[in-house]
């Protein structure tokens, strides 16, 4: 690999553990509070008048949770795949396989930047019913997910065509130093 190339796929991997390091904490942070506001729930029912709130606040962690964590998943190549042809193929034909494989996947994930970002605009004027929250920030998460992965795609089909043809895959599926 040249020197240029190594240096762009070095410094993309590096804000690919960047943006990893910045998600898994809210990720955590976000599980940690649906918890709580799960536990909160529970317990106003039993024992007082339950919390409007808590219903609503949980649904919305979880749709957080859920896209963030997928971004976090697809970063480390955890994401449900079929491999076996794709390693059965020559080398030259497996990386441009994968290398196409990502462009599909990029190419999805684009197009869904596209329609959440307009279905987060249809859905501005729309109100939460206990917290008045606008249901822009709820769905949000969708174009915002997206890109990250989108990202995350564009350094894989950098590191696949860095690595060449002995590529076994983008190197995702490790964790990241901590």
């Amino acid at each position: 690999m040249n020197a240029p190339l190594h240096a762009l796929t070095g410094l993309l991997q590096r804000s690919e553990r960047t943006l990893d390091a910045v998600i898994q904490p809210i990720v955590f942070l976000g599980m940690a509070a649906l918890i709580g506001v799960i536990t909160l729930q529970i317990v106003s029912r039993v024992f007082f008048t339950a919390v409007g709130w808590t219903e609503e606040v949980a649904r919305f962690l979880l749709i957080w949770i859920t896209f963030l964590g997928a971004t976090l998943a697809y970063q480390r190549a955890r994401h449900i795949a079929v491999t076996f042809v794709v390693e059965a193929l020559p080398l030259r034909v497996a990386q441009l396989a994968r290398v196409a494989a990502v462009l599909i996947a990029l190419g999805f994930l684009v197009a869904l930047i596209v329609i959440g970002y307009r279905y987060m605009q249809m859905q501005s004027f729309q109100h939460s019913a206990s917290l008045r929250l606008s249901m822009t920030y709820v769905y949000a998460v969708m174009p915002i997910s997206a890109a990250i992965m989108a990202w995350y795609a564009l350094v894989d089909v950098f590191e696949l065509i860095a690595k060449g043809p002995r590529a076994s895959d983008t190197g995702n599926a490790e964790e990241p130093p901590v």
